[in-house]
């Protein structure tokens, strides 16, 4: 096992082609699944969080539910629209990273959406009348609102990174775990293990330990100083 564990680090450390890839590979689908997830979801939280509407309740119910769903429902989900003979069938989205973005998208949207409308509903209740007060209003009030919220908005985007980076079956299920293509690191991690390829498998492993306590440190630490 110490052998293992020594051959693994060296891959990391000598900058392996295939570890590299498939760890940048990772982090270009988070980054961008939560990049666009956020531009998705920070509207309906600002909208949940500002107005009281019929149905507000139904859709706060309907989005916490949603952030407990499994990856492999999310995955079979998107398969069944963009498959072969499927409604989208014709995009040519199965087995492509844009396939792999979708589907991430629709895993963090909630999560991010519920924790940005947690955030904001924490505000001062008084500073949206203050700034229509002062005559501020658009998009200028929100900015406003949305940085005195700034720490907590962060970690919702960073709860759905994190959600994002560790899962595994949207990966599998819609890129098809294609090298040089598709492979994510868990994706990768429960391909090599099951063929006894333990140092590659362990190398990913320590990479996306290292990625979560990143998170973790950045949520519990970093960012109170933002």
């Amino acid at each position: 096992m110490n052998s293992v564990f020594v051959k693994a680090l060296e891959l990391i450390v000598t900058g392996d082609k295939e570890v590299l890839f498939i760890a940048s590979t990772s982090l270009r689908f988070a980054v961008s699944s939560t990049v666009l997830a956020t531009v998705l979801a920070l509207p309906l939280g600002l909208l949940l969080s500002l107005s009281s509407f019929r149905g507000k309740k139904l859709i706060i119910v309907f989005l916490n539910s949603l952030m407990a769903l499994p990856t492999v429902v999310i995955g079979l989900l998107v398969y069944s629209f963009i498959s072969k003979n499927a409604p989208f069938g014709n995009l040519g989205l199965l087995f492509t990273p844009g396939a792999i973005i979708i589907g991430q998208i629709i895993l963090a949207f909630p999560i991010i959406a519920s924790l940005i409308y947690s955030a904001l509903s924490n505000r001062d209740p008084s500073l949206p009348e203050t700034l229509d007060t002062l005559g501020i209003r658009g998009i200028r009030k929100y900015v406003i609102l949305i940085l005195e919220a700034k720490t907590a908005v962060l970690s919702a985007l960073l709860s759905g990174f994190g959600r994002i980076i560790g899962e595994v079956g949207v990966s599998m299920m819609l890129g098809g775990n294609i090298r040089w293509y598709t492979r994510t690191i868990t994706t990768t991690i429960a391909l090599e293990t099951s063929k006894g390829n333990f140092e590659l498998a362990l190398a990913l492993g320590i990479i996306l330990i290292v990625i979560s306590l990143t998170i973790n440190v950045l949520l519990h630490m970093g960012i109170r100083d933002v």
